[in-house]
């Protein structure tokens, strides 16, 4: 069964997920890539605000290819989550409360969205086309000079994914490939 899913995420929502559940997201996503949460952890070492209210939101690890005419974005498939790993905890810490990517994250990842109750959903790699249809609106909110990679706010309706972690640390990559051992 899907779950549909509106956001912002809520706690009850975000308890209710468990790892493996296929969810359809509609509302309100941020996305950045590598340069941009670099960016965002140096601001967080130093002390200083950041350029946009992570607290509640939910990121997509994304960079768009250009937009077709009629199209609000290109193709917009995932990026490998492992190269934010360095940078979510402290953003998890400020707020975040959680992450859509494609594959594998590092236990520090794990044991922060433990401790601040997140979710880490991954979308399907090699489906950006279709991902692409679910966003129905885009706006660029910092670090326009880095192009796609700049921190965006799109609005989605039925952005296709599946809870790869859970807030209780419950890990489809850990979990699925051992129902294929023998």
């Amino acid at each position: 069964m899907t779950k549909h899913i509106s956001l912002p995420l809520t706690e009850a929502a975000i308890a209710d997920l468990k790892a493996g559940d296929s969810v359809l997201l509609s509302g309100t996503i941020l996305t950045g890539r590598d340069a941009a949460h670099k960016r965002l952890y140096e601001l967080i070492e130093k002390g200083e605000p950041l350029p946009v209210d992570i607290r509640g939101e939910l990121i997509y690890y994304v960079g768009p290819a250009p937009a077709k005419p009629g199209y609000t974005v290109g193709p917009a498939g995932p990026t490998s989550s492992y190269r934010m790993d360095k940078y979510t905890p402290a953003l998890l810490d400020r707020g975040l409360k959680g992450m859509i990517g494609k594959g594998a994250r590092s236990r520090e990842v794990i044991d922060a969205m433990v401790r601040n109750r997140c979710v880490y959903f991954a979308a399907i790699g090699g489906a950006a086309a279709l991902i692409a249809k679910s966003i129905k609106a885009e706006e660029i909110l910092c670090y326009e000079d880095l192009g796609t990679e700049a921190v965006r706010r799109y609005t989605v309706e039925e952005f296709p994914c599946i809870v790869a972690i859970d807030s209780q640390g419950n890990n489809v990559y850990e979990s699925e490939p051992l129902k294929y051992r023998s």
